[in-house]
């Protein structure tokens, strides 16, 4: 199991950075990195299987009741709500969508909130929508480090710029600070 857990979510104009987040890791680490993009189920992607080759890593798309297991990175698959379970294991959920979208970053970072927020670091980059805000909120007031990316770095700010409206104590990094972040994690 994962003695960490760093959750990432991001919409329109994250993908890029987390691509470069993904390429500075170290070559193992003890806790779980899981990535909330908003995704188009109609639209078959290949993310993670061109990412493990790329990355040479275990990229996955998360199924339900996998375990959230150290030196992993996962995605949400699309056309779910993906949720962490006690025991530290997923579960996905076809709900309704939030803020049009399925995955919801708010679903995941509200299931961290009540179950691992003081294993949690989060993180909230570029995207359309307020989607994660509302999560992110909860996970700082449970004691999760939470973090968005500087709105002045981001492709689209309105993201980043809600969940730092949404908070009182989350603090905005430039991408160069996120990268340098997760290049020094255990």
């Amino acid at each position: 199991m994962a003695n960490h857990i760093y959750a990432i979510g991001g919409s329109a104009g994250a993908y890029e950075l987390i691509v470069e987040i993904l390429e500075h890791l170290p070559e193992k680490f003890q806790s779980a990195i899981i990535i909330v993009l908003h995704r188009n189920s109609k639209y078959e992607t290949k993310i993670e299987s061109s990412l493990s080759k790329r990355l040479e890593r275990n990229v996955i798309s998360i199924k339900d009741k996998y375990p959230i297991l150290a030196n992993n990175i996962y995605f949400a698959p699309p056309g779910y709500h993906t949720l962490a379970e006690p025991g530290m294991q997923f579960s996905l959920d076809i709900s309704e969508p939030v803020q049009f979208s399925r995955p919801s970053i708010d679903v995941f970072f509200e299931s961290l909130a009540e179950l691992y927020a003081k294993e949690t670091t989060s993180f909230l980059l570029s995207g359309a929508n307020t989607d994660g805000a509302k999560g992110l909120k909860l996970l700082e007031e449970a004691g999760a480090l939470c973090y968005v990316q500087d709105p002045k770095e981001a492709v689209i700010d309105t993201m980043p710029k809600s969940g730092l409206s949404m908070t009182k104590h989350v603090q905005a990094l430039p991408n160069e600070h996120i990268i340098n972040f997760f290049r020094s994690i255990t």
